[in-house]
């Protein structure tokens, strides 16, 4: 868990470039990034703390939860072109002890009820609940 720390908490050692490209990220996000961000910002999800934007060892993921070492990834068009990319980092993410979730942008914006009850059921039950 100590390596965990190393990857995506305070003591982690980001290059400037990658950096800068989050923040590049944060100031640029797609419709369906900033819909399911107005979901997951401020503790809106049950009480959970998201990050966006979120600078992973070499990624950067679209949004992350720590409370859960939950990652979230929306697809869209360009990420058709990259399935090999795409696989090769979820299994790094992956084998860094973390999950990865993918939606569809369209899943975003058509549906999104059952993409937040999908990222729920990753938590723990708030509390008082069963």
């Amino acid at each position: 868990m100590d390596e965990l720390v190393y990857l995506v908490g305070a003591r982690r050692d980001i290059p400037e470039e990658l950096l800068q490209r989050a923040r590049e990220l944060r100031q640029q996000q797609t419709p369906a990034e900033n819909i399911l961000w107005e979901c997951l910002r401020a503790n809106r999800l049950y009480g959970f703390k998201f990050r966006r934007q979120h600078n992973i060892g070499q990624y950067i993921a679209d949004f992350y939860c720590h409370t859960a070492k939950l990652v979230i990834e929306l697809d869209g068009e360009i990420h058709q072109a990259q399935t090999d990319r795409d696989i090769d980092r979820d299994s790094w993410l992956e084998a860094n002890g973390l999950t990865v979730l993918r939606f569809k942008n369209n899943q975003i914006i058509q549906n999104l009820e059952p993409v937040l009850q999908t990222i729920l059921s990753y938590f723990p039950s708030p509390a008082g609940e069963g």
